[in-house]
């Protein structure tokens, strides 16, 4: 399997739907655990990296400005 490479900032969207219906999460801290916030109802989570890395479907860079 292929490393998912993605930094703080970047913008998730994950296979399965919160329940507030947002399949988007912006990153906010990497390593080993990772903590993500739900773009839409501000939610934070904080997820092992195997286990999310399972999860993404797509990865989108945060703007370079």
């Amino acid at each position: 399997m292929a490393l998912i490479h993605f930094s703080v900032g970047d913008i998730l969207m994950l296979k399965k739907k919160h329940p507030c219906n947002c399949d988007l999460f912006k990153i906010m801290r990497g390593g080993s655990d990772v903590r993500i916030v739900c773009t839409s109802c501000g939610r934070d989570l904080t997820i092992p990296r195997e286990k999310l890395e399972k999860m993404i479907k797509k990865v989108i860079k945060k703007e370079d400005t």
